[in-house]
Formats: C-alpha cells, structure tokens, sequence
C-alpha cells in the first residue's frame, strides 16, 4: 500500500511539473500566459529571419541602384522564373548586384591592382555587378529544364483525372499535389494557378500567367491547348493525348539533336588535351632513345 502511494504521488508531481512547463513553453496559451505572467516571466523576442536582416542590410544598396520601369519589369520576371516571387527578392537582387561591384573594386583597389592596372579597376566592379546577373540566369535555365522534364508526367496524370471524371480545375489542382515531392517547381507553378481561380481571374488568364512566370516553350503550348480547348468546347482529354505524344516526339528529337552535337563538341577536346598526350606518349620513347644513343654516337664522329 506505502509503495502504490509513493508512485501515486510521484506521478502526480512528475505530471503536475510536466504540465506547468509544457504551459511555459506554449505562450499562445491562456494558462501559459497567467502563469507567466504570476511568475513574472517575460518572454524572449523573437529574432528576425535571416531574409529580414539580409533585406536590412542591402536596403540601401538597391536604392543606390535606380531603375527604368521597362528594366524593373524584366527583373521581376527574370526573379519570378527562377522561383523568387516576393517584392523584396527584387530588393535583394539589386542589393547583392552592387554590393558585389563595390566588393570587388575594395579587393582590386586594396591589392594595389588598381595602381597597376587601369583597365583592370574598371573591370572588376562591372564584373561584379554582372555576376549575380550571370548566377540568376544560370538558375532560371536549371529550373525552366526541370519544369520541362516534368511537364509530361504533368500531362500524363492530367489525362488521368480528366478522363476519370474531374474538370480542369480539379485536375491541376490534383498535379499540384501528386507531383509535390518529385517536382516541386512545376507543383508550385500549377499551386498558383489553382490559387489564381479561386481567387476569382479567369482561367485563361491564370493559365497566360504560367506561361509567363515559368518561360517555358513546352509549358507556353500546354497553355494554348487548354485555352483552345476550353475556349472551342472540344474534347480535353484528347487534346492532352495529341499534346503529350507530340511533346514525347520532341524530346525525342532534341535528345537525338544533343547526341549529334556531341561529335562536334569533342572536337576541341580532342585536339587541346587528347591528341598531345597521345602524340607524348607515343613519341616520347622514341625521342628518348635517340637523345640517348643517336645523338651521342653522331657527336663522336
């Protein structure tokens, strides 16, 4: 009986310390908050994310940066195709753009470079500035190739719901689901899309916006079908077939098209670090033994 009450107790204890802290730690609470405010606790603010203070920081170099409208808008797209969809990543963008160009004139001019070379210290800040220009575009063509790597499994799973009785709508909204975890570009572009109907634009509206956002010829003809489509009352479940063999049959022949490239692409390989080793290894011999023994006895005569 004395060692029933002594676990009783110690569980009471265990679970009454167990909940105070799991009430302190839960400060949206409502006993969180009177207990805290009973043991006189004030809670720790939170830090901002490492985006806000990147945001703070380079602040002042975007507005050093002053842009035409005409250029604005080119940036915002360049930034929306290679993922980056806020108001402040074009703040970023332009921050980092001309951080890198006075970074890179501190490094030629601290050097003493600059001294030397004129030319040179005029290069590096324009090289700087490029840069990030250079790293954006790099990352809208890896990810406009991942959307088109994963636009016919797109097409294929929306045959599927369309034919199994879900309208268009339901079915981009579904690939935006299915195809999450294998591609998760092309799930974002058709999540906005469904986000952009429900929100009450017009499909052919939101179905132009993917195209633009995403920058890509296939995806840019998997639009024209669906407003065409739906625009003519025809069959969507046909289209998409007719659409996805044709789409098969182009990658086809631009994979057919890079394997014949590749012939003259190893051209120049072959002739700067292929044929010199071939030609070292196969006449070194030869050389060496004709220093060594040739050479030698002609020197005699």
């Amino acid at each position: 009986m004395t060692m029933l009450m002594i676990i009783f107790v110690f569980v009471a204890v265990a679970s009454a310390f167990f909940a105070i802290g799991a009430a302190l730690m839960a400060p949206s609470s409502v006993v969180g908050v009177r207990l805290q405010s009973m043991l006189g606790y004030r809670p720790v603010a939170e830090s901002p994310k490492v985006s806000e203070r990147l945001e703070r920081v380079l602040e002042p170099f975007a507005k050093a940066m002053p842009q035409s409208p005409e250029g604005a808008s080119e940036t915002r797209l360049l930034l929306f195709q290679a993922g980056y969809r806020e108001m402040r990543h074009v703040r970023i963008y332009l921050g980092i753009r001309v951080l890198a160009a006075l970074l890179a004139f501190g490094v030629v001019v601290g050097s003493g470079m600059a001294a030397k070379s004129l030319l040179l210290a005029l290069a590096a800040p324009a090289l700087g500035f490029m840069l990030p220009q250079f790293m954006l575009k790099r990352r809208v063509t890896r990810r406009q190739e991942s959307i088109r790597l994963a636009l016919p499994d797109a097409l294929d799973l929306a045959i599927i719901c369309v034919e199994a009785g879900l309208g268009l709508d339901q079915a981009l909204d579904r690939i935006a689901v299915e195809i999450k975890s294998a591609h998760p570009e092309l799930s974002d572009e058709m999540e906005l899309v469904t986000l952009e109907i429900r929100a009450g634009k017009p499909r052919e509206e939101a179905l132009r916006n993917l195209a633009i956002r995403t920058g890509v010829d296939d995806v840019r003809a998997f639009v024209a079908v669906l407003i065409q489509t739906d625009r003519f009352g025809t069959s969507i479940a046909m289209a998409l077939r007719v659409h996805s063999d044709a789409l098969r049959t182009e990658r086809r022949q631009r994979a057919e098209e890079r394997a014949a490239k590749t012939t003259i692409k190893m051209i120049p390989v072959l002739v700067l670090f292929i044929f010199p080793v071939m030609f070292f290894v196969i006449l070194g011999p030869v050389v060496i033994q004709i220093s060594r023994d040739i050479l030698p006895a002609m020197n005699h005569r």
